[in-house]
Parts: structure tokens; C-alpha cells; sequence
């Protein structure tokens, strides 16, 4: 919780300084809470608490900003700590202002200095401190700036007026966004991405992801086009809070030649997208948006459309009612212009139970303006991670080549990476300009160009591709999957005859495991171990996991190798690397025993050891001239098995430490046998193994190619032995 401003700060004679918890700082550092105290505690220059709430220390913000960008701690650059700070005052005033006469008045005021270009206070030196005269005067001169410059009410003059003197404040703080951010633009966008946070889930409810948001982008072509000369006019008939506008509006340098239309029947967002676009770089003659459901279409013919159908909760979501919303997006369309709409799956993907609706569907889709229809993965509208979304791409005026034809895509299990983005636009955007080409053209990667004529037949049908796309079935991974599979067989028949081979020469396995008679051993724990130079105890090392690759010279082990959680050998670093960034990091030795007890107790032994450790792993390294030495193979098993190392599922720390583990003291005779029993084990396994991954492998393909259709079977062969 951020403890704010004090009840008298919007009226003292001097600035009362922003004051944070250490759970703010943080949160504003993006660290977790530890850190902050730790920092405390190491560093001598760390900001002095200037008071106490309740028993909490609260420290100066600016005072913890210029620590945190003088020392270079912390997970934020700079740039994002002075908004951060500027925001964190911002949300300080929740107590005195409603969230939408924050964001309705700090927007106005942002866009106010953008008309009038001159900043909203002045805070030089000569400047008088804010006092209540001075808020007054302030307030009085920012709203005849307004009278004169916003004389018909279209960006700022309404909110302004709506509020007093007491919200001079907001203008200081509007300053102090502006200077963090650069621009008037670049502070309104940090303070929208803030809406959340500032209580507006109202206005964050229709937010997408930036990974959406960046395929829309992308999909629409805008950069492209406005690079051969173009102007082009935008169009939003569900503009919302604007974000889907703003991201095409923030990809392109070339806004001179832009022109938006959009409209929403909230007046409230209809404003916001008003200053968001304007504050974007559109021109106040470019720009039209309307408060209701109509476009101003006198105002210019669209060239892009982007619109997200209005959202109802499935209860009372009408698959009838989102595809006549998608009707009147297409009545938008002219020749050459494209539509990307979306909205949920079950009215634009699944299968339609209601005649009406299939009708209506099918009636769009033969009027041979559909392009693309796109199952989108769940999770890229963040307030609603249920909803199942998708994508229709609109275009009238098909090229000859894609007449009659749809391509249908489904990404829905997959993440929006960059890899995938590039990927589906690119097989949009071609498909938009050469259509179906053949065996000659471009395969989709991620659909199939289906027929509208065999989509109309399967009436009120899903609208999903029918097969695997044309580009995974005949892919070189494919086509190569018999070789594959017969390589795995051949490996499976190798590592069968090892086996049996290793079987004739040791015989079957017996480890001659016996009752012991008499006294049992002598019970000894790690720490004695220690303690008696036994063993060694040694530290693992903090390695940052960027400097982690797949093709270093040495292997990490980390807790996720040592539990099993990800295999020996995926994690690597560089030798030079190591060398020059971890100048105290030692390297294992063969026969090291590696450790940990988070998330739970793993053993593992380094046979080949020149290994790095990763904390919180430590290292166990047997003493072979102790005087009842150990081997590296018992010590882990006889670890592995101790009693009293599991962890209740709630508990923050182990039951006992690692050096409270109690192990039998083996008589040295039994150690060797024991260690000879698991090294034979250990034998066994690997034969087993590799006819167990050589099967798993065989059998994986054959799974693989029979469910896309690309293998069958034939007569299975039969091999008789004698």
C-alpha cells in the first residue's frame, strides 16, 4: 500500500516529499520485499526513514530514486523510475480525487500543454511555493488557457472545469510525467498502462496484450503502405479507450498522412481516444470520433478498420448479435479495404447451433470478402482469461487468385511469440496479395486455404482448418520421419543386443542383498562427516541466467537438474564467460557430489565433474584418505535415502538442516561392495535406457505421422530367431 501525501500536502507552504514503504520501493524497484531490507542493511548510503506509520519506517521517494540510479540496483532503468515516482503521487491522491478525475484530468492537462505548447507551471527558481493562493492562481490561469485554445469543448475544457483549484497538484505532477517520458504523448501512455493500478478496471477491462496488439499491427500492413505514399484513413466503429488505434497510430513515423475516424457510445472513452490520438501525433483536422455507434464515413472513406467486438459474458452472449456486429464492420468496407475484427470464437470459429446465425455466417462468407479466419490462444485479453477470442481479416476486393477461397487458421495452442507473429502475418499478408498460387506458391504455415463452397455445404460448421498445414505435412522433418523412424529401430536393436550381450557375460543381476545379523551400524551425521574431513563441504555460485546457453563449454548444475526437472546438460556457459564474470567460481571435480534441499532434496553425482554449480546447489567432495573414506556413489544414495529430509508443502524452510541428516557409518568393506552394487545398477540402466528412448523415439514418429496423415502402415514384419 503507498502511504502518499500527508492530509495538509495539497495546501502546504512547501512540497511535502512523496513518502514510501519499503514494500513500495519494492514494487517501484521491481525487486522482491527482502531485497529492499538487504539493501538496507549493506548499504550505508542508503536514504534515512524521515518518519513512521504504525511502526513503519517511510522514506523520501526522491531521495530513494536518486539512490536507486546512482548505485544501478534495482530491476528498472531510470527513465521508468521517474515516471514511476511521478505515478507513485499520482496514486497518492486516490483519497481526494475519483480514479476518473485523475486520468480525465491529467489527460486534459497533458493535452492542453500539446495545444498550447507551453508548460502547465512554473517551476523555476523564481517560481513562488504552492500554497492555497497559489493553487488558485494556477488553476484560474490554466483554465482561460483552456477557454482559448479548447473554445468548442472537443479535448480539455469540460474536465477542467468539472474540478477546483485543488487539483493544481495534478498539474506539477503532469510536469513531472512529461519530463520522465519525454513528451506529452509518451506520459499519457505510461499513465493509461496504469489504469489498473489506479482502480480503473473498468477501462482495463478490453485491454489486450502487447503480443495482440503487435499482430494486429503487423497483419495490417500500415507501415508498408504508408512507405509507397499512401494516406490512409483508420477506422474503429468500437474504438473503446482507443488502444487498438493507438498501436496502429504508434507504428508508423508517417502520421502527417493519417486519418482516424472512431466512435463508442461512452462520451467518457470517446474523449480519451479523442486526446490519446491527438497527443499521438494526428492532426486535430484528421481526426473524428463520435459519441455513439456510427462513424462519421463523410468525414473520409476507410481505408484500415480495427475494431473488438463489444464483450458479454457468456451467459448472456449472443453469437447472433456478435455476427451482426461483424455485418456492419463489412458494410464499412469499399475496394482495397481491409478489416481485421475481433471477437469471441464461438460466433466466429466454433460450430453454430442456431440456423439463423449459420445463415448470416454463411451469407459473409460467400459474399467473398472474407480473408482470413484466425483461432486466437486464450489469455491475450488479461482481465478475462477464460474468454476465447478470434480473428477475422476482411478485405474487399480480393485478388483473383484468393477468389471463392478462405484460409482458415488455428494458433489457439500456441504463445504469440515474435517467431509466431512473423510467421501467421506473413501467411495473411500473402495470401492478401497473390492468393492461392499452387504447388508453385506460398504454403501456410499455420492454416489451410479452404473452398467457401465446402464450407457452405458443412452449414453452420467450424470454421478450423481441416488438416495440418501444407507447409508441416511436407516439411523436411516430415518427409524424413520414415529414415527416423527406421534409425530409432535400428538403435533399439543395437542397444537390445548390448544388452543381452552384457547379460551373457555378467549373468542376470544379483546384488547378494541379505538380513544383517547382530549390531546395527553406527549412525553418524553429514556434519560429523565434515567436521572429521571426510568430506568437504563447497558453495555454489550466483550465475545470472542470461549467461546461460545451450552450446557453452561447462554444464550448470542447478536445483532443476539435481531434482530432474530439466535434464544435465541443457544449461551451459562459456569458458571466457566464466573467466572473466565469475573470476571466484570453481569448477567441479570428477566424482563430486552435487546437492540441494529447495525446492525439495536432490543428490546428484558429477562423474565427469569441470562443472559449475549453481546456488542454492552446494557440493559434497569425498576425502579418499580419510580414515573410513566414503565414495561419492554411497554418499549420495545413503543422502538420498535419509530420513526426515521431506518438506510440508507449506513450509518455508527444510524440517532440519542438511548437516542434522543422519547415515549409517558403513565399515569400509561394505562401502566397497555397496559402491560396486550401485555402479552396477547404474550399468543396467543406461542398456535400459537407450532401448527405452530408442522405442519412445520410434514410437513418437510413428504417433506423430499417423495423426497427420503423412505415414501408414504396412504388413508388420515378423523376425524368427533360432
Amino acid at each position: 500500500m503507498i502511504t502518499g501525501l500527508p492530509d495538509s500536502a495539497l495546501r502546504s507552504p512547501a512540497p511535502l516529499p512523496l513518502l514510501l514503504s519499503m514494500s513500495d520501493i519494492a514494487t517501484f524497484a521491481r525487486v522482491k520485499r527482502p531485497v529492499v531490507s538487504t539493501w538496507r542493511r549493506r548499504h550505508p548510503d542508503f536514504p534515512a526513514a524521515v518518519s513512521e506509520n504504525s511502526g513503519r519506517p517511510l522514506f523520501d521517494g526522491v531521495q530513494v530514486t536518486d539512490w536507486l540510479i546512482a548505485s544501478g540496483l534495482g530491476n528498472a532503468v531510470p527513465q521508468e523510475l521517474r515516471s514511476e515516482l511521478a505515478l507513485f503521487g499520482i496514486i497518492a491522491l486516490r483519497d481526494r480525487f475519483t480514479p476518473w478525475q485523475l486520468v480525465e484530468t491529467l489527460g486534459s492537462l497533458l493535452c492542453l500543454r500539446r495545444l498550447d505548447g507551453r508548460p502547465l507551471a512554473d517551476d523555476g527558481p523564481n517560481a513562488s511555493p504552492p500554497d492555497a493562493e497559489a493553487d488558485e492562481a494556477l488553476w484560474s490561469a490554466l483554465l482561460r488557457r483552456a477557454e482559448r485554445i479548447d473554445a468548442e469543448d472537443d479535448f480539455v475544457l469540460r474536465e477542467l472545469r468539472a474540478i477546483d483549484a485543488t487539483a493544481a497538484p495534478l498539474a506539477r505532477l503532469a510536469e513531472d510525467l512529461v519530463e520522465s517520458a519525454y513528451d506529452e504523448r509518451g506520459a499519457y501512455e505510461w499513465l493509461l498502462a496504469a489504469r489498473s493500478r489506479l482502480g480503473l478496471d473498468s477501462l482495463a477491462a478490453d485491454a489486450v496484450t502487447p503480443e495482440l496488439r503487435s499482430l494486429l499491427t503487423q497483419l495490417t500492413d500500415l507501415r508498408v503502405r504508408l512507405e509507397r505514399g499512401e494516406s490512409l484513413t483508420l477506422a474503429d466503429p468500437h474504438a473503446r479507450a482507443g488502444d487498438l488505434l493507438a498501436a496502429l497510430v504508434d507504428d508508423t513515423e508517417d502520421r502527417d498522412r493519417v486519418t482516424v475516424l472512431a466512435a463508442d457510445p461512452d462520451d467518457r472513452l470517446t474523449r480519451i481516444t479523442r486526446r490519446r490520438l491527438l497527443l499521438a501525433g494526428v492532426g486535430e483536422l484528421d481526426l473524428d470520433v463520435q459519441t455513439g455507434t456510427d462513424l462519421e464515413e463523410r468525414f473520409a472513406d476507410p481505408d484500415l478498420v480495427v475494431s473488438q467486438l463489444p464483450y458479454r459474458p457468456g451467459e448472456d452472449r449472443s453469437v447472433l448479435a456478435a455476427l451482426t456486429e461483424l455485418e456492419r464492420v463489412a458494410y464499412l468496407l469499399r475496394p482495397g479495404c481491409t478489416a481485421l475484427v475481433l471477437g469471441p470464437a464461438d460466433a466466429l470459429v466454433d460450430e453454430l447451433k442456431s440456423t439463423e446465425a449459420a445463415q448470416l455466417r454463411s451469407a459473409l462468407l460467400r459474399e467473398n470478402i472474407v480473408e482470413s479466419v484466425i483461432a486466437l490462444p486464450g489469455g491475450v485479453l488479461p482481465f478475462r482469461p477464460g474468454y476465447r477470442p478470434a480473428l477475422w481479416t476482411l478485405t474487399r476486393g480480393a485478388v483473383p487468385a484468393a477468389e471463392g477461397k478462405v484460409l482458415l487458421a488455428d494458433i489457439s495452442s500456441e504463445e504469440l511469440t515474435p517467431g509466431v507473429r512473423v510467421r501467421l502475418a506473413e501467411d495473411v499478408l500473402l495470401w492478401r496479395a497473390e492468393g492461392f498460387r499452387g504447388l508453385d506458391g506460398h504454403d501456410p504455415r499455420y492454416g489451410r486455404v479452404v473452398p467457401v463452397a465446402d464450407l457452405d455445404r458443412a452449414f453452420g460448421g467450424p470454421l478450423t482448418p481441416p488438416a495440418p498445414p501444407a507447409s508441416a505435412i511436407w516439411s523436411d522433418k516430415v518427409t524424413e520421419r520414415p529414415a527416423l523412424i527406421a534409425e530409432a529401430e535400428a538403435r533399439l536393436e543395437r542397444a537390445t543386443a548390448d544388452t543381452r550381450s552384457y547379460e551373457d557375460e555378467r549373468g542376470p543381476y544379483r546384488g547378494a542383498v541379505q538380513r544383517r545379523v547382530g549390531r546395527l551400524p553406527e549412525r553418524t551425521t553429514l556434519g560429523k562427516l565434515i567436521t572429521a574431513r571426510r568430506v568437504t563441504r563447497l558453495p555454489g555460485h550466483r550465475v545470472d541466467e542470461k549467461d546461460l546457453t545451450r552450446d557453452g563449454h561447462h554444464t550448470v548444475l542447478g536445483p532443476e537438474e539435481i531434482t530432474g526437472e530439466r535434464p544435465v546438460g541443457e544449461r551451459r556457459i562459456d569458458r571466457l564467460l566464466l573467466a572473466t564474470t565469475y573470476e571466484r567460481a570453481a569448477l567441479t571435480e570428477p566424482g563430486d557430489v552435487v546437492y540441494t534441499l529447495a525446492p525439495r532434496l536432490g543428490v546428484h553425482v558429477d562423474h565427469d565433474g569441470f562443472s559449475v554449480v549453481a546456488f542454492p546447489a552446494r557440493v559434497l567432495r569425498v576425502n579418499a584418505d580419510a580414515a573410513r573414506p566414503l565414495t561419492p556413489r554411497v554418499l549420495a544414495a545413503l543422502l538420498g535415502a535419509a530420513r526426515g529430509t521431506a518438506r510440508s508443502p507449506s513450509a518455508v524452510r527444510p524440517a532440519r538442516r542438511a548437516e542434522d541428516y543422519q547415515l549409517p557409518d558403513l565399515d569400509p568393506d561394505e562401502v566397497l561392495r555397496f559402491d560396486a552394487l550401485l555402479a552396477e545398477t547404474e550399468r543396467r540402466e543406461r542398456l535400459l535406457r537407450a532401448q527405452a528412448d530408442a522405442l519412445a523415439e520410434a514410437r513418437r514418429l510413428t504417433i506423430a505421422g499417423l495423426a497427420d496423415g503423412t505415414l501408414t502402415l504396412g504388413e508388420p514384419r515378423t523376425i524368427n530367431r533360432t
